[in-house]
């Protein structure tokens, strides 16, 4: 007799945990499909490694960034992020190519508004796990050095305290779970393990534009 309410009452937890992780997990898959539809990365690609070229690849960061950083604010949803990125390619082109001209570069750069696949990256406020982003690539010559990345939308390039990537993330539609798990602030760990997991594997069946 005992046996038998022993093996129900496992059965009955087993049950529930099954539940817990059907709900966490379905969750955070909502989570990784949000981040894949509703953030916009930018990645900026030098020439080389050489110590000139990565110093002239910040400098176009911070040009296309005083570019973009008016028209983005006023932009509410994703969708008008996209257009409004898609209409100023050549204008974030002619930036870049300004600010290599001074410099004294021959190089140009390539703009493109595709979809790419990203690593964990982590910042000083948040972190964004692995996964397949849109995203705003600027190729420096022949784009063989390192890589800069930050985000185009929401406004998360600018946010330097956790409380100001807080009212960004929650004003561009993400919930208090997901703004949380992206915060760096020790805790929603295991759900972001789980959200870079998923990143992961989107990345390894990724096959590009």
């Amino acid at each position: 007799m005992g046996g038998v309410f022993m093996f129900k009452l496992l059965r009955l937890a087993l049950t529930f945990f099954m539940i817990i992780c059907a709900f966490v997990l379905g969750g955070v898959l909502v989570d990784r499909q949000n981040l894949s539809h509703e953030v916009i990365r930018m990645h900026i690609v030098a020439a080389s490694d050489r110590e000139e070229d990565q110093q002239v690849k910040l400098q176009i960061r911070d040009a296309v960034v005083a570019c973009l950083e008016e028209g983005l604010a006023s932009l509410e949803t994703v969708t008008d992020a996209k257009v409004f990125l898609s209409e100023n390619l050549e204008r974030i082109e002619a930036v870049s190519n300004e600010v290599l001209e001074k410099a004294g570069f021959s190089d140009r750069v390539k703009v493109e508004f595709c979809t790419e696949a990203f690593e964990k990256r982590v910042y000083d406020t948040f972190a964004l796990p692995a996964g397949v982003y849109e995203a705003l690539r600027i190729t420096v010559g022949d784009g063989e050095g390192k890589n800069w990345w930050c985000v185009v939308f929401p406004g998360l390039c600018m946010p330097k305290t956790g409380h100001e990537f807080a009212d960004v993330a929650v004003s561009a539609g993400f919930s208090e779970s997901l703004t949380d798990t992206l915060s760096n602030n020790g805790s929603g760990q295991v759900r972001f393990f789980l959200l870079d997991c998923l990143g992961r594997i989107q990345n390894f069946f990724f096959k590009g534009d």
